[in-house]
């Protein structure tokens, strides 16, 4: 199973930006989506936004035009820009991987905290 390890997350005010990556490693053989959760204290974790291996993106609505979730194959990396940062975007960001014949792998996951 690949292994996941998110950076990136910190404090930010509202309307700034963050970029998270996730690194993964091991057996990355037949990734086809990846994706970023996030999960608020007290809530449900969240689908945030997805990437094919084909590049082909979905956004939750809450995040559309603010965030960009991209990948760079060379460095088996995926990011997620966060750009007019709100305080409810506040949360632990998980990243996911689906992979040919496996079980979902999931990352330990960062907190960003948005808050003036």
């Amino acid at each position: 199973q690949v292994q996941l390890v998110e950076s990136g997350g910190g404090l930010v005010q509202p309307g700034g930006s963050l970029r998270l990556s996730c690194a993964a490693s091991g057996s990355i053989f037949g990734i086809t989506v990846m994706g970023w959760y996030r999960q608020a204290p007290g809530e449900q974790r969240e689908l945030v936004a997805t990437i094919t291996s084909g590049g082909s993106t979905n956004y939750a609505d809450s995040v559309k035009g603010r965030f960009t979730i991209s990948r760079d194959n060379a460095k088996n990396t995926v990011y997620l820009q966060m750009n007019s940062l709100k305080p409810e975007d506040t949360g632990v960001y998980y990243c996911k991987a689906v992979q040919l014949y496996r079980k979902a792998a999931w990352g330990q996951g960062t907190q960003v905290t948005v808050s003036s």
